[in-house]
Formats: C-alpha cells, structure tokens, sequence
C-alpha cells in the first residue's frame, strides 16, 4: 500500500511519527478445525527471489522483518525498529518493487519471497532468528517456518491472513485496475478509507485530507501490482498446524481491511500460539507504535528469542 504521512489528530492513538507505509491487510478465510499436520520434508525448489535490498540494525538475537504488499521496511516498520534493535540484530528486507529491491521480472510466489527473505538473514549472519510479519508478511512467515523450519526459533503475525476471501480479492482486482489506469488519486482515496481506523479518519482536519492524499499517491511502490497478485493466491491454511515454534498473533480490532475475525483462527490453528489486540485500523505503526513494539518485545523476552 501507498506511503501514508504522519497527520495531527484529535484521535489520541495516532503517532507523530514520519511518513509511513500501510500493507495490505487481507482476510483469513480459516478451516473451521485444525487441519491435520503433513509430513515434515525439505521444502521443494521455488522461483529465485533476489537478493534483495536489506538494512541490517542493532545486536543480539535475531529478528528477521517481512513487510506487507504495497509496503516497505520504511513504511511499515520504522516507528518499531528502535525498540527491536535494541535488544536484537534486526534484518529488514524490501520485497521487489519496494524500498531500494528492483521489482521482479515474474511472478513472485510465496515460496520465493520466503526463500528470499531467510537467505538474506543468513547472508547477513543471522543464522536463526524471530520472523516478525505484517499483512502479507504473516503468510510469508507462516511459510518460511515451515520451509525452514531449522532457522526461525519464533513468530509474531499483525494484522494477519491465511487466505484471501471474495472481498480481498475484490480490492486487490480495484487496486491492480487502479493502478493500470495510473489512477492514483483514486487509488490514495480507497487506501486512505480503508486502512486508518474510522475514528482516526475522522479525526483528521479538513485541511489536511488533500496533503494526505496526494503522499499516498506520490509514494505507492512501483511493486505494489505484483504484490496484490501474490496475495489473492496466498493459502497457508495447510501450514498452520506445522508450525512448532513460539507465535504471537496480534489482530487490529478497528481494521477496516482485515477484520480482527480473521486472527483469532491463525491462533487456533498453530499450536500453544498466544493471541493479543490492538484498538488500531490497518495501521499500528501509524495508530499505535509504541503499543505495538511493547508487545512484540514482551513476547520476545518471555520466551527468551
């Protein structure tokens, strides 16, 4: 999603942070019980992803960013990194077509970004590592622990999918059609509608919708199409119940983009996996940043990752 500028509200949970990035926040479409676990094999080659650009921050026990479609490291996580880098190497990757990553030649697949994103971290020396995902990059983590499961010790999932429902894809076809139209206004005013929380929509000043606007239109990453593709395919249904590590998943209550409905059944269906709210739309990093890293960080400590 587009680039979205930090605003003075009257709403209290919005940040004066710097400009930021909100990712696609999809709906889970969960089975209604736990899907029987497969057999743990090694994972079968995928569509080369890379390498990609990567900031790598801080020291310690490693944690591994995967931003969400339409988004970026810049966008999605800067208000955070401070407070994970304290206490960890931090490795945030840009997907194609996001931050400094040219954008891909082909289709991107969720084996390939997961590949990508773990082969960076190992690059960079981080061996093993938390993977902390938003939007789309909770299905991105979901898969690179089942993939390699011997290099991520732990999860966190905001703002989450399993799979993408008829009004998911609904709004990536808009988003895609908009874009193909080079229709950026248009695209600027859906994302702005959808991804703040109401209240904080409505607590921005008239005057500065337009300035609003026309940021998300300026800063919509050049692989937000392919992105939107990857995610209308995206199934980890199968994956939940083969993931064994530690998991936090954070649902967004006010999200108008992903209903908070659609977290619950990634918890239920990965094993001892630990549930927490946040009173925010589609944006935490936004709404709510420091409430955000505390309970990324707190999850972090209490299981020693």
């Amino acid at each position: 999603m587009a680039q979205i500028p930090a605003v003075s509200t009257a709403h209290p949970a919005l940040s004066p942070s710097p400009a930021l990035a909100s990712a696609l926040g999809a709906a889970a479409s969960a089975a209604p019980g736990r899907p029987a676990p497969g057999p743990v094999t090694a994972p079968a080659p995928a569509a080369h992803v890379g390498p990609l650009a990567t900031r790598v921050t801080g020291s310690g026990p490693g944690v591994l960013l995967a931003h969400g479609a339409g988004g970026s490291i810049e966008g999605n996580y800067v208000p955070i990194l401070p407070a994970l880098a304290a206490g960890h190497t931090v490795v945030a990757p840009d997907y194609p077509g996001s931050g400094d990553t040219p954008r891909a030649g082909a289709p991107l697949t969720l084996d390939g970004l997961a590949d990508a994103l773990v082969a960076e971290a190992v690059g960079a020396g981080v061996e093993t590592f938390t993977l902390v995902g938003y939007s789309l990059g909770t299905a991105v983590a979901v898969r690179a622990a089942t993939r390699h499961p011997e290099r991520v010790r732990g999860l966190v999932l905001t703002a989450g999918l399993a799979r993408a429902d008829n009004r998911l894809r609904t709004t990536l076809a808009l988003w895609r059609r908009l874009l193909a139209l080079s229709d950026r206004r248009a695209f600027a005013e859906l994302v702005a509608l959808t991804a703040f929380a109401p209240a904080t929509y409505e607590g921005l000043a008239a005057d500065q919708l337009d300035p609003l606007l026309d940021d998300i239109a300026a800063s919509v990453p050049p692989g937000t199409p392919d992105q939107a593709a990857l995610v209308g395919g995206v199934d980890t249904t199968a994956d939940l119940p083969r993931v064994t590590v530690p998991t936090l998943v954070i649902a967004t209550t006010a999200d108008l983009l992903v209903s908070p409905d659609h977290s619950r059944p990634l918890a239920e269906n990965i094993a001892g996996a630990e549930y927490a709210e946040l009173a925010t739309g589609h944006l935490p990093m936004v709404e709510a940043p420091a409430e955000w890293a505390e309970l990324i960080t707190d999850f972090l400590s209490r299981h020693g990752l």
